[in-house]
């Protein structure tokens, strides 16, 4: 199918939508055919190869543990943080795996984290984010096996199927009533319809769901968000995985009612996108429920930029609670299409362009929904994507320990003032500027194949090497 709004924001659980939901998402189809094609009961042993950035910073980003989940038949936008914790240590404690078991008629063998086989310095063709699934009955015959890509964003794409995965987003493309692919056609769109982009893309969305789906969805969507800040700020002490990374937004929280008692002074608008950003990202790396924005690893960006929409945008202190809905529903329509331009021309995989594919793109996105709802014009929400795209080219992806933490979490506090900054721009502006929003992201996508590969998520340089962990 093509690219929609539900793909780019999709529910699951941190810290990584690249290393952790797409993984989880591999082995829960491979879990699934297995069960489809009637050789579960026959699989006496497992082997699952992880190569590349998945083997190199896995340990760090959950994908060990993910992967199990998903053979066990648990999807990433299914499964509740509680059944987590308990599958988790249920199999550390047993060192027994249920596959597909989620299903209610699983096959339990002996497999644990220990048993998965790492090649962090070999990358496949197709994606440094590489996996292997293979099963085989008692006498060691190969029942069943399937090579897997995490692309970013949670997306997969199976070994030999890319070919036909591509004819088919493009068939798919043509069902839909508006389709486009790069900012130019966007505009186009925009110019002979006489709508906005989030109007366009609502359009497209209407292709595969009824208005109210939509609509309904997309609240959904902003409710998670919202339930994961919630969730973040009653949790205090130090994030998991060894770095001690104290939390910081239970005590921002405090502070900032403290000083702004009635959360409505504008001097303090931007300590509150920050504490979003932060609550967001802590409990991303907690391991906890997010959404994809359109990554794990970048998820507090629209969250915080969206928060100052609909508490700092002009209006917004007389706006109903219909109003508000119908702001969150606008911003992130405007902010997908901007993130299917990513998604179509570039990449939004930090393992495969570096931070400025999950960072930066989310950022991009936030600055487009911003100017929407505030009222731009269709060249000037593309002239917000483009400023804040272009000040994050170049943007590395060297996680200290390979944990989603240091850097990743302060980046998206910054990244989200860099969008509200990039759209007040672009407001002040007429729409025409020197720099398109194509040539930004053919440029960041060919600044990330020169990019180095100690910076593209292999914690093997940059902050990753230059601080000491402990």
């Amino acid at each position: 199918m093509a690219v929609g709004v539900f793909d780019l924001f999709s529910v699951g659980i941190g810290p990584s939508s690249s290393h952790t939901v797409g993984p989880m998402r591999a082995g829960a189809v491979f879990a699934g055919e297995l069960k489809d094609a009637g050789v579960l009961g026959s699989v006496a042993s497992l082997r699952v190869d992880l190569y590349g950035s998945l083997a190199a910073t896995g340990r760090g980003h959950g994908t060990m543990t993910a992967t199990l989940l998903g053979l066990e038949g648990y999807h990433p936008e299914l499964i509740l943080p509680d059944e987590v914790e308990e599958r988790l240590a249920a199999i550390a404690e047993t060192g027994v795996l249920n596959l597909a078991g989620a299903s209610g008629e699983g096959v339990e063998l002996p497999y644990a984290v220990e048993d998965m086989i790492l090649h962090p310095l070999t990358v496949l063709p197709r994606h440094t984010n590489g996996m292997k699934f293979a099963v085989s009955d008692a006498e060691g015959n190969v029942l069943r096996e399937a090579t897997f890509f995490s692309v970013g964003g949670g997306f997969i794409v199976r070994e030999g199927e890319e070919d036909a995965a591509r004819e088919e987003l493009e068939e798919s493309k043509k069902e839909l009533p508006l389709p486009f692919r790069t900012a130019a056609e966007l505009l186009g769109r925009c110019a002979s319809k006489g709508l906005g982009i989030s109007d366009i893309m609502f359009i497209n969305e209407r292709a595969s769901r009824s208005e109210e789906e939509i609509r309904d969805g997309l609240l959904h969507i902003w409710s998670v968000m919202e339930a994961c800040v919630e969730t973040s700020l009653k949790r205090e002490g130090v994030l998991p995985g060894g770095l001690k990374v104290r939390r910081r937004a239970p005590d921002w929280l405090e502070r900032l009612l403290k000083e702004d008692k009635d959360r409505n002074d504008p001097k303090y608008w931007q300590e509150w996108v920050n504490l979003i950003a932060l609550a967001v990202n802590e409990e991303n790396a907690t391991g906890g429920r997010v959404v994809t924005a359109p990554t794990n690893g970048a998820a507090g960006i629209i969250p915080a930029v969206l928060y100052y929409a609909l508490n700092y945008a002009p209006g917004m202190d007389k706006a109903t609670q219909a109003d508000r809905d119908d702001v969150v529903v606008k911003f992130l329509l405007a902010a997908g299409a901007v993130g299917v331009l990513y998604k179509e021309q570039a990449s939004i995989s930090g393992a495969e362009v570096g931070c400025q594919g999950e960072v930066g793109s989310a950022s991009s996105m936030a600055a487009a929904g911003l100017a929407e709802v505030m009222g731009g014009t269709p060249g000037q929400v593309e002239n917000a994507a483009e400023i804040a795209m272009e000040h994050n080219l170049g943007l590395t992806c060297d996680p200290i320990g390979g944990l989603v933490q240091i850097p990743c979490i302060e980046r998206n506090a910054i990244a989200a003032a860099k969008a509200i900054n990039a759209a007040k721009m672009a407001l002040w502006g007429d729409g025409t500027h020197r720099v398109s929003l194509d040539e930004v992201i053919v440029t960041m996508r060919e600044t990330g194949k020169d990019m180095s590969h100690k910076y593209k998520e292999t914690a093997m340089g940059g902050l990753a090497v230059n601080v000491v962990e402990c």
